[in-house]
């Protein structure tokens, strides 16, 4: 119960701090199936049902049907049931040809997002959730410190450029290892099969070195997150 004392807190914490929420928003979730969306899509189900501020909240899980990548859509289904959370089936492909300098990652998340967003858009949705948590948002910004020279990383809320869409991510604050202990503890089901393409990246070896440098100051992160929100402004 401590660790999700703690997730709740900072879930609530971050979505006042950032202004996530809004009385009146049609919020659709990116639920992949992986513990960071299945938590996230928890957590604003709970949320829908306080009266203030009203929000509405919708689930879309993208389906890439050239990648034999496979999540066990039944075990969503029934997730989102339970929750009282409506699931959008939505199907994407990509063809790599079109860009053979591009990796099978990055075209198959362009295309997801492209997808969902586009539904949300289309589908009088006014604010796409991300389960981004905080170890995630500090690793891309060390990745753009360390490979771009800037200090980018994804925002607890950016509204789009493109799309009449805001995108926020309410898991800013929450820390992965909490999120994977309370995973354990409800029993989320894990994936069928991992992705073929999946493989160690830039992105994992800067994780690793984010978790040395907690290691010899483990009040490291929140000295890096006010140097990132500074960084920003």
């Amino acid at each position: 119960m401590k660790a999700q004392n703690i997730l709740l807190r900072k879930f609530n914490k971050g979505c006042v701090k950032y202004g996530l929420l809004n009385d009146g928003d049609r919020i659709l979730i990116a639920l992949s199936g992986g513990k960071d969306s299945l938590m996230l899509c928890k957590l604003l189900a709970e949320r829908a049902r306080i009266f203030s501020p009203k929000i509405e909240v919708e689930a879309a899980h993208v389906i890439m049907e050239n990648i034999p990548y496979e999540t066990d859509r039944s075990w969503l289904e029934s997730f989102c049931q339970d929750l009282g959370v409506k699931l959008n089936i939505l199907k994407s492909r990509f063809d790599e040809s079109t860009d053979p300098r591009k990796t099978h990652c990055f075209l198959c998340a362009w295309n997801r997002r492209k997808t969902l967003f586009t539904y949300a858009a289309e589908n009088g949705f006014n604010k796409v959730a991300l389960g981004h948590h905080q170890d995630d948002i500090l690793t891309t910004w060390l990745m753009n410190i360390t490979f771009e020279g800037n200090c980018g990383t994804m925002m607890p809320k950016m509204q789009m450029e493109h799309y009449p869409l805001t995108v926020i991510r309410p898991l800013c604050l929450v820390e992965e290892e909490t999120i994977k202990t309370i995973a354990d503890e409800l029993g989320f089901a894990e994936q069928k099969a991992k992705c073929p393409y999946e493989q160690t990246t830039n992105r994992s070896k800067i994780n690793q070195l984010m978790h040395q440098i907690e290691h010899l100051n483990p009040e490291a992160r929140y000295s890096m997150w006010l140097a990132m929100e500074k960084a920003q402004k």
